[in-house]
């Protein structure tokens, strides 16, 4: 029977010291009952029950984790960027991380980071990180910490830590190859966020394919931009107006293509008879444009998968070895483009 404090009122916050009072007994006793550790006298486990159950105690689960050295929490750490809640990508990334999280019985904690301020990495058990763009130091912050850390969407060649990419080299340079074969050689390239590795390896992808094929890199030709479909469009009509513009464009995104078909269509142009599009990502909005785009596939969700895969082994020490994985990408030939 459990004597002595009576239970606090509805709206009062019932602590582990309220429970021990009441139980008799000390803190450690009451937090080794509830992690279920094996050195409690029984009499003092059934009273530290008692008291539990009578003041509808919730034990903190930070501090369960704490007690026990171990913590199920994976956190994904995302630069932060303005529509990134629309963006295919981040939500392809935050479903399969998640789906995966959930059927290996991880919590996921989602950090938008504005990649200044330092991560609070307490009670953390593993990190992954949605590709590295100006938050560096966290990522290193991570690893001095000796926190089971895994990046992806970015090869870090330079530190000890494993990670998970995209070949966007390949990808790119087999996108440029396609319009190559179907006699395009005007070829222009709408790039992203070149602070993004994955902009600057398709960048890299277009100029191997042009280099290979004998074709001449116009710098006229190559317009960067911020990923944003304002930016693409603006960098469309510029490409549309030049004295000899392009018969196929390549563009570092599925949402900026579908922004790039629109400009044509106004233009009076049409997608592919007057000019060729391919995209990059496999976005699922690219089946219901004015054609249906041919684009760049990247296994978004394979990649997301295997990152808490990999992670939950790092967790259980059951893989310690640092790997760099890369995952191929995939051509998707649709509609959007046609022979010159």
């Amino acid at each position: 029977m459990v004597r002595g404090k009576k239970a606090p009122s509805s709206n009062q916050v019932v602590s582990i010291t309220d429970v021990a009072r009441a139980a008799g007994v000390s803190i450690s006793t009451v937090s080794r009952v509830i992690n279920n550790a094996p050195c409690v006298k029984e009499r003092n486990r059934i009273k530290v029950k008692e008291a539990v159950k009578k003041f509808k105690f919730q034990p903190s689960v930070y501090a369960q984790r704490l007690a026990s050295g171990k913590s199920n929490v994976v956190a994904l750490v995302m630069p932060r960027y303005e529509g990134i809640f629309y963006s295919f990508y981040a939500l392809e990334l935050i479903r399969g991380i998640g789906t995966l999280c959930s059927i290996l019985k991880l919590d996921l904690l989602l950090h938008l980071t504005d990649a200044r301020s330092p991560l609070n990495l307490k009670g953390i058990g593993g990190v992954i990180f949605a590709d590295v763009i100006g938050n560096r130091n966290q990522l290193e912050e991570a690893i001095l910490a000796s926190i089971p850390t895994i990046v992806i969407n970015n090869r870090v060649e330079d530190l000890e830590v494993s990670s998970i990419s995209v070949d966007n080299v390949k990808g790119a340079e087999d996108a440029v190859d396609y319009l190559v074969g179907l006699g395009h050689r005007k070829i222009a390239h709408i790039s992203g966020d070149l602070i993004t590795q994955a902009a600057i390896q398709r960048l890299e992808g277009y100029k191997r394919s042009l280099k290979k094929n004998d074709i001449a890199f116009n710098e006229s030709y190559c317009i960067k931009t911020d990923y944003s479909r304002g930016q693409a469009r603006l960098a469309a009509e510029k490409l549309l107006k030049m004295e000899e513009p392009p018969t196929a464009i390549f563009i570092s995104s599925d949402s900026m293509a579908l922004e790039v078909m629109t400009v044509v269509k106004e233009s009076g142009k049409h997608v592919p008879a007057d000019v060729s599009i391919v995209g990059f990502d496999d976005n699922p909005s690219g089946l219901y444009g004015p054609v249906a785009l041919t684009t760049v596939r990247q296994p978004l969700i394979k990649m997301a998968e295997e990152s808490v895969k990999r992670l939950d082994q790092i967790m259980s020490k059951k893989k310690t070895k640092i790997e760099k994985l890369v995952l191929p990408a995939e051509l998707v030939v649709r509609d959007s483009c046609q022979p010159l």
